[in-house]
């Protein structure tokens, strides 16, 4: 996607950690969670912010701080200027007209017991929003702008598509014409066709609404469809951030390295121009047991003692390209 040119930050998130008690061990100490650990980003108007990581890094906990389903720990979330994370419950319900979010899996969002129609037009009824006998003329026109048949109303979720009920997910959170929504996962669980389909249709709803989105996925390669710019989390941190091209094109951090190595190459380009695969050793560690210095050090083929002993920040090399790694300048000279 080309860069947009924005006058100001619709969201900014700032420090924004959250932990978790876990289950207490059978006589130990009760362990802490480090889910997400001082997370900083800003999304501007009708721009779409990508973030990537591992399953278990974080992102999804990101995303539902962000919609108000889970409490920060500690941190700031502005909204359009306004601290969400200081919002009681009723002030939140208000806002939320404004801040949408679209679920991995469409059938667990809907209501089994209730035709499309109506699970589409219930944001309408609940926020009193127009006309009671003009909601169903507005439900009309926002399947048509999802690319939904007339035919559809007045059936059930089970006598849908995951396509299509995707698609009545994403009607229903424009019903109330937000400013942001936040997409967990939106095309993972959808048929590569179908996927293709619904990339599209967010894309063109953006051009035609102004709505941004914070796109979380492990997909790359949708990542770097959609995404203007893109964040990538490993254990609770963001290690890079910057232009989508750039990062893809250029990534700083070693771990960004290897997650865009491991993208399937499925053209007929000759091996030569292409990274080589890099495989990370070990797994993950553990978020209740997070390692000293940088968190990704016991899984990096560079990392030295420094590493070890000393927590790198989020700092800017390029522009806006930012990188968590001590040696990111000497690292970006190896090819």
């Amino acid at each position: 996607m080309s860069k947009p040119c924005y006058d100001g930050d619709l969201l900014e998130v700032d420090g924004l950690r959250r932990y978790f008690g876990g289950a207490r061990p059978w006589l130990g100490k009760a362990r802490t969670i480090h889910a997400v650990e001082s997370v900083s980003f800003n999304l501007r108007v009708g721009e779409t912010l990508g973030l990537v990581g591992e399953s278990g890094c974080g992102k999804t906990t990101t995303g539902r701080m962000i919609v108000g389903l889970d409490r920060p720990t500690q941190g700031a979330i502005r909204f359009k200027g306004k601290d969400l994370a200081s919002l009681s419950a009723s002030q939140w319900r208000a806002k939320r007209a404004d801040v949408q979010i679209i679920f991995q899996n469409p059938l667990s969002a809907l209501d089994p017991r209730l035709p499309i129609a109506k699970q589409i037009r219930e944001p309408l009824d609940l926020h009193d929003i127009g006309a009671p006998d003009e909601r169903n003329a507005e439900v009309a026109g926002l399947m048509r702008a999802v690319s939904l048949p007339a035919e559809l109303a007045d059936r059930y979720p089970h006598q849908i598509s995951g396509g299509q009920a995707q698609r009545v997910v994403i009607a229903r959170a424009l019903a109330l014409k937000p400013s942001l929504i936040v997409c967990d996962e939106p095309v993972s669980a959808l048929d590569v066709s179908v996927q293709a389909t619904v990339i599209a249709l967010l894309e063109n709803l953006q051009q035609e609404y102004g709505i941004a989105y914070l796109f979380i996925s492990h997909d790359l390669r949708v990542v770097r469809r959609l995404s203007h710019r893109v964040a990538v989390m490993y254990l609770g941190q963001i290690v890079e951030q910057g232009w989508t091209d750039e990062l893809y094109d250029q990534p700083l951090h070693p771990y960004t390295r290897a997650l865009l190595s491991a993208i399937p190459d499925v053209s007929k380009a000759p091996a030569q121009g292409r990274a080589a695969r890099v495989v990370l050793k070990g797994e993950p560690p553990s978020p209740a047991h997070p390692p000293s210095g940088c968190h990704f050090h016991t899984r990096c083929p560079y990392a030295l003692r420094r590493c070890v002993t000393d927590a790198p920040a989020l700092r800017v090399i390029d522009g806006i390209h930012a990188v968590r790694c001590h040696f990111a300048e000497q690292i970006k000279e190896i090819r």
